[in-house]
């Protein structure tokens, strides 16, 4: 398994738009009652009615089941509007069944071209496991915010899914490509149909961390999943994704010895029990292969984000080898088989961007993922940045991917450096003075 990171969403402030709104389809609008979060084992509670729906509508994946407007959240300034969404998906995990997700539309102060907006679809990395953490009702970090700016300057609209579970009920399946990919390519689906004329059938999957390997597995999902969607590539930074490495590759994997949750710091721990295997095993509590410290800090990781879950982490002082009793290994089955994308073989062309100061996914992770990509065929464009961190890497790491995405919508053709690919060495020291570089 690799070593993650997360992001710090925010809560965020009401501002407001000094750019009138472009016209969207009426929103159908719902209570705003919130419900208390509740140390419930999926993290459920404390959105809106807004995140809900009992009986599930009957309709197919990608279909819009209601939409209101973002008021209450600080949009990024470059957005004109911001539009709440829940819709259909399927679900990621177990036998295919019907699943309300949720998410959001931004769009461009730019004047929108002849046939619509161009479609960024961003998948946002590591917030938590509870609903409160969905970026459509938190918000979002200066990080991200100067992030979507830039896609958003660039004349772009931004469809964001929450992920399977983050916002709506039931479990988040943290990490599982299957259920982020279902999620994420059906909040395109679904704003593609409910804002006709608006959007543009153009994606980029664009996602750093969790979201890279979402954006990946979506790539890899799509074309027997949403054949109709035009995908044209990916932008991935900060890798945290698993494929299966060829038989007899050209670059073999690096080992990672970051595995399973004892060896992984005590607040990811967390997040990998209460989010991946509590959704591999929704019939039992994963609480129950927790120590009292444990269960201390599964009841933070239930009812707050990912700040809180650090901080909660920190003033513990624990490994996370005391948060766990023996049994967990039964937690433990189907998840590498749950997470690892069966092969790098992706179809469209895809950038990736790491941070040789990255000490949150693994640089042996991430040189796995370019070389099981390259070697499967897929046409990578891998950029290595001296002295970034993970965070540091998103918004830096522009001055590469744009031209990248602008090749794409151009037609053109994308450089492949997968003749050349080389092996990082250990973490370096942040580069100070740069924006997010911590």
């Amino acid at each position: 398994m690799r070593r993650i990171i997360g992001l710090l969403l925010i809560a965020a402030l009401s501002v407001g738009n000094s750019v009138a709104p472009v016209p969207l389809p009426p929103a159908q609008q719902t209570a705003a009652t919130e419900t208390a979060p509740s140390p419930h084992r999926f993290g459920d509670g404390g959105t809106s009615a807004f995140y809900s729906s009992n009986p599930l509508p009957a309709v197919p994946p990608g279909t819009m089941v209601r939409t209101e407007k973002m008021d209450g959240l600080h949009l990024p300034s470059s957005a004109a509007s911001g539009t709440r969404l829940l819709y259909m998906s399927t679900s990621g995990v177990g036998q295919p069944a019907p699943v309300l997700v949720s998410g959001q539309l931004l769009l461009p102060k730019t004047a929108m071209p002849k046939g619509g907006w161009p479609i960024i679809a961003w998948e946002h990395g590591t917030t938590g496991i509870a609903d409160i953490c969905a970026p459509s009702w938190r918000g979002y970090s200066g990080r991200d915010r100067a992030y979507l700016n830039r896609w958003l300057d660039e004349g772009f609209a931004i469809v964001a899914t929450d992920y399977q579970g983050l916002g709506t009920p039931g479990p988040h399946p943290y990490l599982l490509y299957r259920a982020e990919g279902y999620s994420a390519l059906d909040a395109v689906r679904a704003a593609l149909q409910q804002f006709a004329g608006s959007l543009r059938n153009q994606i980029i999957l664009v996602g750093q961390s969790q979201g890279s390997g979402a954006a990946l597995g979506s790539a890899w999902l799509a074309p027997h999943y949403a054949p109709t969607l035009d995908i044209l590539g990916v932008v991935a930074t900060g890798l945290v994704v698993d494929f299966a490495a060829p038989a007899h590759a050209a670059h073999p994997p690096i080992p990672v010895h970051y595995d399973d949750p004892t060896n992984m710091d005590a607040a990811y721990a967390i997040l990998r029990v209460e989010g991946t295997d509590q959704s591999l095993h929704d019939d039992r509590d994963v609480r129950d292969a927790e120590t009292p410290a444990g269960a201390a800090l599964s009841a933070v990781a239930r009812t707050a984000c990912l700040s809180d879950l650090f901080k909660a982490a920190g003033a513990q002082k624990i490994s996370s080898r005391d948060l766990f009793r023996p049994d967990l290994s039964t937690f433990e089955a189907g998840e590498s088989a749950a997470s690892i994308i069966p092969d790098g073989a992706l179809t469209i062309p895809v950038f990736a961007g790491t941070g040789l100061a990255d000490t949150e996914a693994s640089l042996p992770g991430q040189y796995n993922a370019v070389a099981a990509m390259c070697d499967a065929g897929a046409r990578v464009t891998w950029h290595t940045y001296p002295g970034l961190t993970h965070n540091g890497t998103v918004n830096a790491s522009l001055t590469d991917s744009l031209p990248f995405v602008r090749g794409l919508l151009s037609g053109q053709s994308t450089a492949s450096t997968c003749a050349a690919i080389p092996i990082p060495g250990l973490p370096q020291p942040p580069t100070p003075g740069i924006p997010f570089n911590d």
